[in-house]
C-alpha cells in the first residue's frame, strides 16, 4: 500500500479495502483511518480505487455514511468537468480495451449539438460515434455507458440479444439507463405554477 502523504510513517493507521456493491460498477474503496485525523474526512481517486481518509475513532456506521457522502461528492466534482473531443476519443479507446478487448475501434468520437432526441449515435460503416452535448455535466458512469453502448454498435449494429449481451460487460448499465430515463421523465413533467424562471 502506498504511503499516505498526509500522515507521517509513525502515525498509527488502519486501512480497509472493500469492493463496491455488486453491479454498481464503482471502483474498489479503500478506507484509511488515522489517529491524527480528528474531524475531517476527505477522498480522492488513486488509479482504479477510491481512497477515503477518516478519523480512527469513527464507528462502522459513521464510516459507511461518510464513504457514501464522499463518493457522491467526488462524482459531482467529476461530472462538472467537460471532456473535449480528444479526451472523449481517448476514453472510448480505454473503454473498448476494458470491455471489448480493444475490438471496437472508432475512427472518430465527438460531441454534437444536433441530437436532442438521442443520447448518442454510431455509423458502423464509417466507425464514427457522436454523443449528444446534453450528456455534458452528467456523471462519468453515464457518459461511459453511452460510449460503451455506441462502441458495441461497432461490433453489432442492431439491438438484438447479441448486442445486449455485449453491454452486460459494463457493470453500471442498469444504473446509467435508470439515470437517463429519469432525465427524460423529468423533462416531461409539467412546470408547477409559481415556479417560473424570470
Amino acid at each position: 500500500m502506498p504511503a499516505d502523504p498526509l500522515h507521517s510513517a509513525r502515525t498509527p493507521q488502519r486501512s480497509t479495502t472493500s469492493q463496491p456493491p455488486s453491479g454498481s460498477g464503482a471502483s474498489a474503496i479503500e478506507v484509511r483511518r488515522s489517529a491524527r485525523r480528528r474531524r475531517t474526512v476527505s477522498a480522492y481517486r488513486e488509479g482504479d480505487r477510491t481512497v477515503v481518509l477518516i478519523p480512527a475513532r469513527m464507528s462502522e456506521a459513521e464510516e459507511q455514511r461518510w464513504v457514501s457522502v464522499m463518493l457522491d461528492k467526488l462524482a459531482a466534482q467529476e461530472s462538472k468537468r467537460v471532456l473535449g473531443d480528444g479526451e472523449l476519443a481517448e476514453r472510448a479507446e480505454r473503454l473498448s480495451a476494458q470491455y471489448f478487448d480493444g475490438r471496437a475501434r472508432p475512427t472518430s468520437v465527438r460531441w454534437v449539438t444536433n441530437q436532442n432526441t438521442r443520447w448518442g449515435s454510431c455509423t458502423p460503416s464509417e466507425g464514427s460515434i457522436r454523443l449528444s452535448h446534453r450528456l455534458q455535466g452528467m456523471p462519468e458512469y453515464v457518459v461511459d455507458y453511452v460510449l460503451v453502448h455506441e462502441l458495441a454498435h461497432l461490433l453489432v449494429p442492431g439491438h438484438g440479444p447479441r448486442f445486449w449481451r455485449l453491454l452486460e460487460a459494463y457493470p453500471r448499465t442498469e444504473r446509467a439507463r435508470g439515470y437517463l430515463e429519469g432525465v427524460v421523465a423529468a423533462e416531461r413533467l409539467p412546470h408547477l405554477p409559481g415556479t417560473r424562471e424570470d
